[in-house]
């Protein structure tokens, strides 16, 4: 439907996913899944510190950008699953690459940082 975007353009729609994909909630709710489909509860309590009505926005955002299915099981109380799609999944290693490089250089960042606000008090 589209050609490839051109994000260098401001109403390019390449912005629009870059946006989706580069929210920390959306990356943390990805490296969860990764590991398989989970209960709304389980991905609350795996992110932490994500307030209910945030983390039901992300999921229905990427629900909707065809990235993660919801499962709902007649059930009492209902049980929600969340599994990443074959799309999501394909996330999964830029996701990890990105989160490995920021793990491996906090110490480097935390001292650029202490340094700058030093020479800039």
């Amino acid at each position: 439907m589209f050609d490839r975007g051109n994000l260098f353009d401001p109403d390019c729609p390449t912005r629009l996913i870059l946006d989706r994909i580069g929210d920390k909630w959306t990356v943390l709710a990805v490296l969860l899944l990764s590991n398989g489909p989970l209960r709304f509860t389980e991905l609350r309590d795996g992110i932490g510190r994500v307030a209910p009505k945030v983390l039901t926005q992300t999921l229905r955002r990427l629900e909707r950008d065809g990235l993660v299915t919801r499962e709902v099981f007649a059930e009492v109380p209902p049980r929600v699953v969340y599994t990443l799609t074959p799309m999501g999944e394909s996330l999964i290693t830029p996701i990890r690459a990105i989160s490995d490089w920021a793990e491996e250089h906090v110490p480097a960042i935390s001292a650029a940082q202490n340094s700058y606000d030093l020479d800039n008090a």
